[in-house]
């Protein structure tokens, strides 16, 4: 049962197997005086009855447990006969669990429970373990009061030598961290709160070490090794166009990350960058750019966008700002006419079409590039890693690579998650971009909403009403957009205004046409689920209401807010939601009002939801910490990667003989991958 359930294999993993929380046997509340501000409780008292209800799945015991304060229920719904047959009416017992309230009555949902008289618990003055457990395991008996007593017979027979130290002794010492055989004994069992603090903090510091160990040795490893096209001149066509074409003047952040791209591709190593910046940042013109140093050192370049119409505004900006230059621009998608395709097939295989946007179908095996030196992928997280290897196969010799995304990501994820990978960020917007004024309001207010609208139309701009995706039910998500669709119509009535609606049933040629229709302004209303997050540009567009904005995340509120504000007039972002919104999604519709950074509602995204549910990570296994948290230990995480990075710059390989043990550890822990790694 450990096995399947718990993934406990080894004393290993049950030393691994970390407590939630500490109880303190000595702490013990009196029902009469239990709270809905207390969150976990223990209580004392007689069982005085207990009855089983309900049928099948609705079943469930209920134990009343009384002290001279109170009654309070103790609840189970599964192991049902096991706990029969633990308790007996008339005894006195020790309860702990989450405290939740029904009816305004006190209960405890599937409790840890021990007998008084069989165990004297009571008198034990130590802080005692309470395990993850599941449902299964505690209906078989085993609940987190057996899993300690196992860790107790383990501690009994493990010595300290078994837990073997493979941190430098140097940094221990520095630190004055404590042995790992003591840190595993107190974080178990603490004699008090403050030696479970000190094990936990030395606990915390292996795990992010080890994590940036293995990130920086994949860096330094790629840094040494990774064989690539060195682009060794900025040559003619690159400073004609920055000198005589370039219609804007660059922003001292894109002047910096072109620097560093220009650095990393004139070295003999292949360029590994991700590139990131907010919305409207200017990510495109420095791809293009960089594209235009491949041109100067004679070789070829693509950039591969997650939708058709995507890459067809890149192919049209592009072949825009070349047309002086004389540089022919490709476009590959799905829907490529056949004469055009083999046209462009050709020269991509002549070598005589320089630069190439495209979709998916750049990927395609009939795609054989002469000489493909800078591949860029836009939105990279929108790819999955396989596709994206297939780009760097198109060339003998890896080309370099550029990975971008408009997704702001905290510094403290983008060094755990992504610190395989060179990193750029454009952490600046280009002049002259008025903000956009974004407000909350709730559903009684949608009349003025609507007027307001109707205003914004009347002065020829353009609206976008987008309705949440549903994961969980395609069939509910249609219904609801459906639905919002023929009361925007009852808004909105044919033929003074014209609607285009895009979701995720439709097929490919119809969402295009209808996004094309919205693009070319035969439209005033954009409805769409959130398909269009990324990618279409409608400068004309100026006002973004967004249905149920509860509903959404804080990362793809703001990528959905930055489809407006792309001219220059005043632009809005509306977002509409019920009149009983949880704490949690308030939170995230004050910060969308009070702030257009993208990297502020970054790091307030990661605080409010954690690292394992920001986008690509909950999969990846690369923050799958037991103990650390990127967002409370950011210091900690910092310190480690600096002294990882240190090390690393003496010792590569990790041959001295001080570093033996990390190297023994790091190869027998090998295993899962990085999920940022895309080489």
């Amino acid at each position: 049962m450990l096995k399947r359930e718990l993934q406990i294999f080894t004393f290993e993993d049950l030393l691994n197997h970390f407590p939630l929380r500490h109880l303190d046997r000595t702490s013990i509340q009196l029902i009469g005086q239990i709270n809905p501000e207390m969150d976990h409780v223990q209580v004392r008292g007689v069982v005085i009855s207990m009855e089983t209800l309900g049928e099948r799945r609705a079943k469930r015991l209920v134990v009343y447990l009384r002290d001279k304060t109170g009654i309070i229920e103790l609840i189970w719904f599964q192991g049902i006969t096991w706990v029969e047959k633990l308790i007996t009416v008339g005894n006195e017992y020790l309860a702990f669990g989450k405290l939740g309230f029904f009816l305004g009555k006190p209960q405890l949902n599937h409790p840890e429970i021990e007998s008084v008289k069989e165990s004297n618990a009571a008198g034990k003055s130590y802080l005692e373990p309470i395990y993850p457990v599941t449902e299964k395991l505690k209906a078989r008996g085993l609940n987190g009061r057996a899993i300690g007593k196992l860790m107790e017979q383990l501690f009994l027979v493990l010595e300290e030598k078994e837990v073997a130290e493979f941190i430098p002794i140097s940094l221990l010492q520095k630190h004055n961290y404590i042995s790992r055989y003591k840190a595993y004994l107190h974080l178990h069992f603490p004699k008090t709160l403050a030696h479970h603090q000190v094990a936990l903090e030395r606990m915390k510091y292996e795990e992010l070490f080890v994590a940036q160990m293995r990130l920086g040795m994949l860096r330094s490893t790629r840094h040494r090794f990774s064989r690539g096209i060195t682009f060794a001149q900025v040559g003619e066509t690159f400073n004609t166009f920055y000198h005589e074409h370039l219609p804007f003047e660059l922003t001292n952040a894109q002047k910096r990350v072109l620097k560093e791209i220009r650095q990393d591709t004139g070295t003999g190593r292949q360029m590994n960058r991700l590139l990131q910046g907010d919305v409207g940042s200017g990510k495109t013109i420095v791809a293009l750019m960089s594209m235009l140093i491949a041109v100067d050192n004679g070789f070829q370049s693509c950039i591969m966008a997650p939708t058709e119409i995507l890459a067809r505004q890149h192919a049209e900006q592009f072949a825009l700002l070349l047309a002086p230059l004389g540089i022919e621009v490709g476009l590959l998608t799905g829907s490529t006419k056949t004469a055009e395709r083999r046209t462009i097939l050709t020269g991509i295989e002549q070598g005589t079409m320089k630069i190439v946007v495209g979709t998916h179908a750049l990927i395609e095996d009939a795609v054989r590039f002469k000489n493909l030196g800078l591949a860029v992928i836009d939105e990279q997280h929108k790819f999955g890693v396989a596709q994206r290897a297939k780009l760097w196969e198109k060339n003998n010799v890896p080309p370099h690579v550029l990975v971008m995304t408009a997704t702001p990501i905290p510094r403290t994820l983008a060094m755990t998650a992504y610190g395989d990978l060179d990193y750029s960020v454009i952490d600046e917007l280009p002049p002259g971009r008025t903000p956009i004024t974004t407000v909350h309001r709730l559903d009684d207010a949608r009349p003025q909403v609507m007027d307001f609208i109707k205003s914004e139309i009347k002065l020829g701009r353009q609206i976008y009403f987008i309705f949440p995706l549903i994961e969980e039910s395609e069939k509910l998500q249609y219904e609801d957009l459906m639905r919002g669709y023929e009361n925007i119509k009852s808004w909105f009535p044919e033929p003074q205004y014209w609607i285009s609606m895009v979701h995720g049933r439709m097929n490919g040629d119809q969402k295009e046409v209808n996004m094309k229709r919205f693009v070319e302004r035969d439209t005033q209303i954009m409805v769409a689920t959130t398909v269009i997050e990324v990618g279409v540009n409608v400068p004309n567009a100026s006002v973004m209401v967004i249905e149920s904005a509860e509903k959404f995340g804080l990362s793809q509120l703001h990528q959905l807010r930055g489809r407006v504000g792309r001219g220059s007039e005043k632009s809005y972002c509306i977002l509409l939601s019920g009149s009983q919104v949880g704490k949690d999604a308030k939170d995230r519709l004050k910060v969308m009002c009070s702030t257009n950074d993208g990297f502020k509602i970054a790091e307030k995204d990661l605080e409010l939801r954690g690292p394992g549910d920001i986008q690509g990570t909950r999969q990846s296994g690369a923050l799958d910490f037991k103990l650390a948290n990127i967002v409370d230990d950011r210091a900690l995480l910092e310190i480690a990667r600096n002294e990882v990075e240190q090390l690393l710059s003496v010792d590569p390989e990790l041959s001295l003989p001080e570093h033996h043990p990390l190297s023994v550890h790091l190869k027998q822990k090998r295993g899962g991958h990085a999920w940022a790694k895309i080489s």
